[in-house]
């Protein structure tokens, strides 16, 4: 049954060496978003720069991290929230620095033991990039996508062709994912996993949420696609949901919340809780 509900806060483009934004005024976005979803009983949010498309592999720029970090410290000053932080396409360390930095409770990797290809390039996996910064500065919590959406993973994609033609490998391609959860858990060091749909907005396959469930000793996010229509479906087999597309105005993607679909979706969570 479901623990967290965490709602996306998905900034607009953030200030950087070659773009000038007026940092107060999406502080004040952030603010006013994040106390609307605390007031409507969400458990967390997480803060994501949506606005800074196309993505790079790793975000770099001193102006974008320092305006991240001042934007997601004055949500944490400003709400009781669990927040976290999310830096496309997989700056893991850099979000886990704005996190310490900021006081956010968790990051969101989007690959910490696979290498993927993806609209960015092939990016590699973040976890050793981590080791360090989460041996120095523990607390913070990773919550990583597995065969995160608008990508592929090179691991997983090499296996089922190893699945599907060797006659000596494994051959069941529930095994090839038991042992991707295992990699993730194990020596990623992941704190929950999150699975997703093929992009933004599309649900993931229920049986690979169950299978996720399954192998994982840790909590199994549902992390895109989460509806009013499919939410009881969710709940009966995730530990908990990150939501953002849906409660948005017209359902779309970053867009401002619109309180009446995010009230919608919380209340009927609440009564499935109940």
């Amino acid at each position: 049954m479901l623990g967290e509900v965490i709602a996306v806060i998905h900034l607009p483009r953030l200030p950087s060496l070659y773009y000038h934004v007026d940092l107060n005024s999406i502080i004040d976005y952030a603010v006013r978003e994040a106390r609307i979803l605390e007031e409507l009983g969400y458990s967390g949010v997480i803060l994501e720069n949506y606005g800074d498309y196309p993505y790079s592999k790793r975000v770099r720029d001193p102006v974008t991290l320092c305006s991240m970090t001042s934007i997601v410290r004055e949500v944490v000053r400003a709400t009781s929230l669990k927040v976290g932080v999310n830096l496309l396409r997989n700056s893991g360390r850099e979000a886990y620095s704005v996190a310490v930095a900021s006081r956010a409770r968790f990051i969101r990797v989007n690959a910490l033991v696979e290498t993927i290809i993806s609209d960015s390039g092939v990016i590699e996996p973040e976890a050793p990039r981590l080791r360090a910064l989460r041996l120095s500065h523990p607390g913070v919590e990773v919550y990583a996508d597995i065969l995160v959406k608008h990508a592929s993973s090179l691991r997983f994609s090499l296996s089922l062709i190893e699945a599907t033609t060797s006659t000596t490998a494994k051959s069941s391609i529930e095994d090839y994912y038991r042992e991707l959860v295992d990699e993730y858990v194990e020596r990623g060091g992941a704190d929950a996993l999150v699975v997703t749909g093929l992009k933004t907005g599309e649900p993931p396959p229920i049986r690979l949420v169950e299978l996720t469930k399954k192998y994982s000793p840790k909590p199994v996010i549902v992390g895109s696609g989460v509806t009013l229509e499919n939410i009881d479906k969710v709940a009966k087999t995730a530990d908990g949901v990150i939501i953002g597309s849906y409660i948005k105005k017209q359902g779309q993607a970053g867009n401002p919340t619109d309180p009446d679909r995010a009230r919608k979706i919380i209340q009927k969570i609440r009564e499935l809780i109940e």
